[in-house]
């Protein structure tokens, strides 16, 4: 998911990307120069290689997503539904940090190749669970992998694509989710309900070679190295990576007290609250929090639009599964159409004409996630068709598309060569951060008006319970935060050159 962005390079989660339409046209070939488009001569062996690690993420992400009722549900492990999500960014969040320096200084390759590696086997983790728990720590294995792979592929397009070409590129990693989007709920659901949920887990480590061995050798080629190979290479700074450290175990013990729901949490909430803020404080850039003009809103907006979306997103199969009786096939393909209009707002923005419209786009983008937010809750009313969600979806993945392209463009464009890993790692931190609170402040209000009941362990998609109050307020409260975000999206304007701290 995700988001690993995963929906962005979102790899989440997550987790999509800057994106645009799949390879071809003028968004991939386009500009003019010696080194031609992000498919010319110079850059094709590059590009194929990192838009097949996003594909590959996009794959689970869709696929993982759609299988996630079904685990929860053999695993005797509803109540803990949100805490399988967002473990995976709470541990990303400690290895964004590690990879913005760990590239910085030596180069995207060792982060990249250590992320996949990291991701493969967290999967592995979890398709062989007995336990929700295991299953949960595997999730957090993976997250760990897919900060280091995300942070690793912005560091890639900074040294490795002009800045004429960076659009396009970023347009090209959302464009590879279009086709996950579709085949794969269809291919997990399909798994899930005939061979076993598991089998959509343990089956995706086996290609992570596939895309190692086309990217790596073209990243040792145009991006391996320090920015400046005739500076001196500085140490890692053991103050970030301590505040990275605070942030993961901070957010780690806010999820817990969010799922505990007792008096005895408040002393976890507390213990994690003191080791977030200052973490986050430390690590973000200055005026974040009060959504500074320039990087710091485009930081703190990232956050808002990815956190909200994700943590609504992650609801809807399991909304769909327990609450109208869909198969696990037709709640997964219910978000299938949001790749394509996810791509195409990545397009809409790539475009040159846009750069001049940007800040506009993004309030629209913010108000159409909101909308979508907001209209998915009215499918527990049993005369609304299930498929207002798919609707409504595709307009949200529509403004997702424009506002994710947007913030990864001005990232880029703010941040300087030596300053890149650095400054992607604040972005992501940003939205893994704002994905565990939310995941974690939604999962304890669905606990608390009995979400938790729901489910059996069952490989059927029958309603096991009516609670649509427990859905109501998930989505509600993220539908206020996302329109929150449309203010945030009135700050992107630049005076200057934005300072990464």
């Amino acid at each position: 998911m995700t988001t690993p962005e995963p929906r962005d390079t979102d790899v989440t989660p997550t987790p999509r990307a800057a994106a645009s339409r799949p390879l071809g046209g003028d968004a991939v070939h386009g500009g003019d120069g010696g080194d031609g488009g992000v498919l010319g001569p110079a850059h094709r062996a590059l590009s194929i290689g990192i838009v097949a690690v996003v594909f590959l993420i996009a794959f689970e992400a869709t696929a993982v997503g759609t299988a996630m009722p079904v685990a929860a549900r053999e695993l005797h492990g509803v109540a803990l539904y949100a805490f399988a999500f967002s473990s995976y960014f709470t541990t990303s969040l400690f290895g964004m940090v590690v990879a913005g320096q760990w590239a910085d200084r030596r180069g995207p390759l060792g982060a990249l190749a250590s992320g996949m590696a990291a991701w493969a086997a967290g999967l592995a983790l979890s398709g062989t669970a007995g336990a929700m728990w295991v299953f949960v720590a595997g999730r957090a294995v993976q997250g760990l992998g897919g900060g280091l792979v995300i942070v690793a592929l912005y560091v890639v397009v900074s040294r490795a694509y002009p800045s004429r070409l960076q659009p396009a590129i970023m347009a090209a990693f959302a464009a590879s989710w279009v086709i996950p989007s579709v085949v794969g709920p269809l291919a997990a659901g399909t798994v899930a309900e005939h061979l076993g949920w598991r089998w959509v887990f343990l089956g995706i480590p086996a290609l992570v070679a596939v895309p190692l061995v086309l990217a790596l050798p073209a990243i040792r080629q145009r991006a391996s190295g320090p920015a400046d190979p005739g500076a001196p290479v500085p140490s890692f700074d053991r103050r970030r990576i301590r505040l990275a450290l605070g942030i993961a175990l901070g957010a780690g013990l806010l999820q817990y007290a969010g799922q505990d729901l007792r008096w005895l949490s408040l002393l976890p909430a507390a213990a994690g609250a003191a080791l977030l803020v200052p973490s986050v404080l430390g690590v973000l850039p200055k005026g974040t929090y009060r959504a500074a003009r320039g990087l710091p809103s485009v930081v703190l907006l990232r956050g808002i639009a990815a956190g909200s979306f994700i943590a609504a997103e992650s609801f809807v199969p399991l909304m769909l599964v327990t609450q109208r009786g869909l198969s696990p096939t037709l709640a997964g393909l219910s978000l299938a159409a949001g790749g394509a209009t996810w791509a195409l707002g990545s397009f809409v923005q790539s475009r040159p004409r846009a750069e001049a419209h940007r800040e506009r786009l993004v309030v629209l983008g913010m108000l159409l996630v909101a909308g979508a937010i907001a209209a998915a809750p009215t499918v527990l009313i049993d005369g609304v068709p299930a498929w207002t969600v798919a609707v409504a979806w595709t307009f949200g993945c529509f403004g997702m598309g424009l506002v994710i392209g947007s913030t990864s463009v001005l990232l880029l464009k703010l941040s300087a060569p030596e300053e890149a890993g650095t400054n992607s790692a604040a972005l992501q931190i940003s939205d893994a951060l704002s994905n565990v609170l939310l995941l974690a402040a939604g999962g304890a209000a669905f606990a608390a008006l009995g979400g938790g009941e729901i489910g059996t362990a069952t490989h059927t998609a029958t309603t096991t319970g009516s609670h649509p109050a427990a859905f109501t307020a998930v989505f509600l409260p993220m539908a206020g935060v996302a329109l929150a975000g449309a203010w945030v999206a009135t700050r992107l304007g630049v005076r200057g050159k934005a300072a990464s701290r």
